[in-house]
């Protein structure tokens, strides 16, 4: 069953409409300064390393941390050449908003080929909008994003009971992160529940040995410390009970958006590995829907809940009752805020910290805090002030009013921690830049 001309249209109109949404929440948000972590900092230093054929050191977590020793994703790789062609920030923002753009782009294919136009565009269109991307977007760049397409794949290869695509779109997850070869795993044991048993078969062990393998030789072998640094990731199993409303609350809501059809296909399993590495420790940012965390989940239960419906027809009360907590979790969405004039005022630090920025000499070693981190990594050599080590750089820029703990009286700091002597050129609205005096 293919999808006709007119569906294919629709199907690219949702996923460039998605896009360029998603683009300007994602543009806007780097625009305005706006602090969120060092993710994006540390991944573009990965792909700027992988980019001129280098290994993926990140010094931001610490000088000559090659990443490969923190998590396995070497996947990035991919938008290194286009990040050698338009190096900034700003393309691996937009590299993880093509990747979810394609993703919907399947999903809503899948959905009108399957379902019929109208009830395949409205689940295409609440994927589109789901908590999970919009989250994940808001986050910036994760190597997960990788995930949303090949899940997407698997899954509609899934759905029209094609297996051995199902095994070639499952493979490359292992090289997105680590803990999605328990993921291939259950995918194994998903096509074994569903007749294919020597695919099934070999693709569950396979993704079991690939998950070990990398656990406990590829990642000790690159960390500087032998060891897999998630491997009692905030006590993992230690807090399992712990904050149980709000991981019921993230369950639900997970599923809630497909209007729980997803429940009623064997696909819904993949999301539980996943689900399971999240609540298993006391980390309470895994627990809801925030961040980065759930984008994996989306594909999976849409699909799920595609192939729930075609074989269950009478399901298809779930797609209005799925749009409505879509159109719920709205609210005060990032989605939402592109609607309101007040997201496109200028911020009112933004002429200093442009201002700053370009005081930073082209090829300066920085150290920072994560207040304009994103801003710097591009043309300079940057280090994170919690893991500098006894690296010496040429500047230290802090957000001394941002309210994230960073010393008041940078000059001092910096005095004190690399010696010599460092002269305050640029003090305003809270950002402080101070040069090493040579």
């Amino acid at each position: 069953m293919t999808a006709t001309p007119h569906q294919r249209l629709l199907a690219a109109i949702v996923a460039a409409a998605a896009a360029v949404a998603y683009a300007t929440v994602t543009l806007l948000k780097f625009g305005h300064y706006t602090i969120s972590s060092f993710d994006n900092a540390i991944f573009e230093q990965a792909i700027k390393s992988y980019a001129h054929l280098g290994a993926p050191v990140v010094d931001i977590k610490a000088p000559g941390y090659n990443i490969l020793g923190d998590h396995f994703s070497p996947v990035t790789a991919l938008v290194a050449p286009v990040y050698r062609l338009v190096p900034s920030a700003q393309t691996v923002l937009l590299a993880q908003v093509v990747l979810i753009a394609v993703s919907i782009h399947v999903v809503a294919a899948l959905g009108m080929r399957r379902l019929g136009t109208a009830v395949g565009l409205a689940i295409g269109v609440a994927y589109a909008v789901s908590f999970g991307i919009q989250s994940a977007v808001e986050a910036d760049f994760h190597e997960v994003a990788f995930a949303a397409p090949l899940l997407a794949l698997a899954g509609a290869a899934y759905v029209d009971r094609r297996f051995d695509r199902v095994v070639w779109w499952s493979l490359p997850l292992l090289l997105v992160k680590e803990d999605l070869g328990v993921t291939v795993a259950v995918i194994g044991v998903v096509l074994w529940l569903s007749g294919d048993r020597r695919r099934g078969r070999l693709l569950a062990i396979g993704g079991a040995v690939a998950t070990a393998f990398v656990v406990l030789v590829v990642i000790p072998f690159f960390n500087t410390e032998g060891s897999y640094a998630y491997g009692d990731d905030g006590g993992l199993l230690s807090a399992a009970f712990d904050g149980l409303g709000r991981k019921g609350a993230t369950v639900l809501l997970t599923f809630g958006v497909t209007g729980l059809a997803a429940l009623g296909s064997p696909w819904a399993l993949v999301a539980v590995p996943t689900l399971l590495w999240r609540f298993a420790g006391n980390v309470p940012y895994y627990w809801g829907t925030d961040y980065h965390y759930s984008l994996v989940l989306m594909p999976i239960v849409f699909v799920a809940a595609i192939d729930a419906i075609g074989h269950r027809p009478q399901l298809r009360w779930a797609v209005p009752v799925g749009l409505v907590v879509s159109g719920f979790l709205m609210v005060g969405s990032p989605l939402a805020a592109l609607v309101d004039p007040r997201t496109y005022d200028e911020p009112p630090r933004a002429d200093s910290a442009r201002a700053v920025l370009a005081m930073v000499p082209e090829g300066a070693s920085v150290e920072t805090d994560i207040g304009l981190m994103t801003h710097l990594v591009t043309d300079h050599t940057v280090y994170w002030i919690g893991s500098i080590g006894d690296t010496t750089p040429d500047y230290v820029l802090l957000d001394v009013l941002a309210g994230i703990g960073s010393p008041v009286d940078v000059k001092a700091y910096a005095e004190q921690v690399h010696g010599g002597t460092y002269d305050v050129v640029f003090d305003e609205d809270g950002f402080v830049l101070a040069a090493r005096h040579r």
